[in-house]
């Protein structure tokens, strides 16, 4: 390896992340979140909350997400999958 080739980063565990993320918010424990999770229905999630959640993931991730796209995702995979296309530069 060159020393002067930057370390690529290692990958990140993007479902725990989200996981831990929207525990954290809800007072609760990344266990109990799944993909098949949905936050509105089983958590009563309102904008503000969800505002919360995708203001950290951007700041963890570097990437931008609306709210209104976070809210359009019905289970957390879905959320998951939406970020994923997101960091890879797909919208």
């Amino acid at each position: 390896m060159n020393p002067t080739e930057p370390v690529p980063a290692p990958p990140v565990d993007l479902f725990g992340l989200v996981r831990e993320t929207i525990a954290d918010v809800l007072g609760t424990t990344p266990d109990v979140i799944v993909e098949s999770t949905d936050l509105r229905a089983e958590y009563g999630i309102d904008s503000l909350e969800m505002m919360s959640i995708g203001a950290q993931l951007e700041r963890t991730l570097g990437v931008q997400i609306s709210v209104e796209d976070l809210m359009r995702a019905d289970t957390v995979g879905e959320a998951v999958t939406l970020l994923a296309e997101r960091r890879a530069g797909r919208s």
